[in-house]
């Protein structure tokens, strides 16, 4: 006769599968394992494309990527789970830096800010990836003139990756260098100058001198020193960061580009004006090429040439030039970005300069009430 329990007791509180039963259970948990291997495998080559996109993306990294983005996003969501604690970080960044490159801060910080949250949660609130997400959350403060906002986060990076790994390091460096723009950029000079001689120093001690980290550090000392009129001191740092990065990255690079125009920044600061204008033309034109024609990027570059050709009385070619750099700036930065001030202020000169003095006030006046 069959015996057909599918359950059967066979002592006090002891039951017996029946063979079928077993059967189906072992069968769904093999299942259960082969859709978790799926779904580690997935989250594996999610990190490999999460790894292809440089930190400094050109429109044809965009591009790639694009179509990986949604999975991306179902890696850093839904799927977080099945990603290493070593590559958690990974999917954030890309998914960051794929929205920060195009100017799109606004999708670009929630990202950053999650991947904070998630590394201090999992990875406890000491970790060399809690101090990465700390860093490049303030980059992206920076990057939008978030100045207050973002110091706090490179100071606690910068102690952080002191405590965890020692002073000693490439990240340490760069915590370094990052603190430094951000007070360049303030016009904070004296704080400005150590933190750039120590990241020099640091890089090329640890990095070595010909490495594409050092011309960074060159190329940001150079500003420094171009800003506060030092341009004896700048010219051979931006020379030698210029050729260092086309030596090393190759000579279409938007580092290159920044190099470019960086250097004729400091020839227009001379009046050597025949020297600047090709620069920044190959600047801008590379800048377009590389990263689009509607980037950040590519407003300087147009403010630069105007400012240009406004020092050499050219005001009907550098007007149109003002007002697409600013009309641009305030699209993509927004209406309240450090750089707009700087573009009423550029346009409101070439006003001034031709008698249109009605026109000057104005801009004067709003660049003016921005800074305070």
């Amino acid at each position: 006769m069959l015996d057909l329990n599918l359950i059967k007791q066979t002592a006090e509180e002891t039951y017996q599968l029946h063979q079928l039963v077993r059967r189906y259970f072992q069968d769904k948990l093999n299942e259960m394992k082969k859709a978790e291997e799926l779904r580690y495998q997935f989250c594996r080559g999610m990190v490999v494309e999460a790894k292809k996109l440089p930190e400094i993306p050109v429109k044809a990294d965009i591009e790639k990527l694009a179509l990986s983005i949604p999975h991306l996003t179902e890696t850093a969501t839904e799927m977080q789970q099945w990603v290493k604690d070593e590559d958690l970080i990974l999917p954030f960044v890309s998914l960051s830096r794929f929205y920060q490159s195009q100017a799109l801060y606004g999708l670009a910080e929630p990202w950053r800010k999650q991947c904070l949250d998630i590394t201090r949660s999992r990875l406890g609130a000491k970790h060399p990836d809690v101090a990465m997400s700390l860093n490049n959350l303030a980059v992206l403060y920076n990057s939008q003139g978030r100045y207050a906002e973002a110091e706090p986060l490179y100071l606690e990076a910068l102690e952080m990756r002191k405590q965890l790994l020692g002073a000693e390091r490439p990240s340490v460096a760069t915590s370094l260098n990052n603190l430094a723009v951000l007070y360049n950029s303030q016009g904070r000079y004296t704080e400005a100058e150590p933190l750039f001689l120590e990241a020099l120093d640091m890089t090329k001690r640890l990095l070595g001198a010909e490495h594409p980290s050092v011309a960074i550090s060159l190329d940001n000392l150079a500003v420094l020193y171009n800003s506060q009129g030092r341009y004896t001191e700048a010219e051979p740092l931006f020379l030698e960061a210029l050729d260092m990065t086309k030596r090393l990255l190759g000579a279409e690079r938007p580092s290159v580009a920044t190099s470019l125009n960086n250097l004729a920044v400091l020839y227009n600061s001379q009046g050597r004006y025949t020297e600047a204008e090709p620069l920044f033309l190959e600047a801008l034109d590379m800048t377009k090429r590389l990263l689009g024609a509607e980037h950040p990027s590519v407003a300087i570059s147009l403010d630069n040439l105007a400012v240009l050709y406004n020092s050499q009385g050219r005001y009907t070619e550098a007007e149109p030039l003002f007002l697409e750099a600013l009309d641009m700036t305030k699209r993509l930065l927004g209406a309240e970005h450090p750089s707009v001030a700087i573009s009423l202020d550029n346009l409101a000169g070439l006003y001034h300069s031709q008698g249109r003095y009605a026109e000057a006030e104005p801009l004067f006046l709003e660049a003016l009430d921005m800074r305070k």
